[in-house]
């Protein structure tokens, strides 16, 4: 599984229903990111850092943009 870095600018052209689908995704990855690393098996320790500012950018702008995404 690689984490690519998400884009300010692709979040602000996302709508309502792809953020939350994004966001989902994520969680899903950072679950399983976090499962591989308990038990060893992730050699880049970095994506876990890389998934959780995605998320916290997915948070922010859906706050800019007054969309509830939770």
């Amino acid at each position: 599984m690689k984490a690519s870095k998400i884009k300010l600018g692709e979040i602000r052209e996302m709508g309502a229903d792809q953020m939350k689908e994004k966001l989902v995704e994520l969680k899903k990855e950072l679950f399983n990111l976090r499962f591989q690393n308990d038990v060893g098996q992730l050699e880049n320790t970095s994506t876990l850092s890389n998934v959780k500012k995605d998320i916290a950018k997915l948070y922010t702008i859906s706050k800019e943009m007054n969309v509830n995404i939770s």
